[in-house]
């Protein structure tokens, strides 16, 4: 999927972006998902741990300075939930404790109808689960670049 809105993406950006690839909301909050595994690197969650002071448990974002400093350690990762390598709700729920590492994934918040889906994800593994395959489905059939328009990268950022 190209064209992934970024990391400081606020809810109207994140539902436009994603409503031009034909997605709703509610599969946007279930794609989001995703952040469920892996880490990001400093310089994506810098501002938001420093500066982001009403929307962060200041208790979270202290943790996280520890090892993303004001300046410089841009490469330095943190998890985006406390369960990096399973696939689970752990991060809706850090959501609902504002403690999403990037600002995109807090903004889910912010808006009633998707604030409603975090909540229901977090609350019900199930919901995550099937909303998550179905919106996984949907994004499959976008089509794909193959052959000598696509390829499999062995570094993601990078082009092989």
């Amino acid at each position: 999927m190209s064209d992934l809105p970024g990391s400081f993406s606020d809810i109207d950006r994140l539902i436009s972006d994603f409503s031009r690839k034909g997605f709703s909301p509610r599969e946007m909050v279930a794609l989001s998902g995703a952040h469920s595994i892996g880490q990001a690197r400093c310089f994506l969650f810098r501002d938001r741990i420093y500066n982001e002071t009403t929307t962060t448990d200041p208790t979270f974002a202290t943790s996280l300075q520890a090892n993303c400093p004001l300046h410089g350690g841009d490469d330095n990762l943190a998890p985006f939930d406390a369960t990096p390598n399973s696939f689970d709700n752990n991060y809706y729920r850090n959501l609902q404790g504002y403690r999403g590492l990037l600002h995109s994934d807090q903004a889910l918040t912010t808006r009633a109808g998707t604030s409603s889906q975090v909540n229901g994800c977090a609350t019900n593994s199930a919901t995550f689960f099937n909303d998550f395959a179905d919106a996984m489905v949907k994004m499959s059939e976008l089509g794909p670049l193959t052959e000598t328009h696509g390829q499999i990268r062995t570094n993601c950022r990078r082009v092989n």
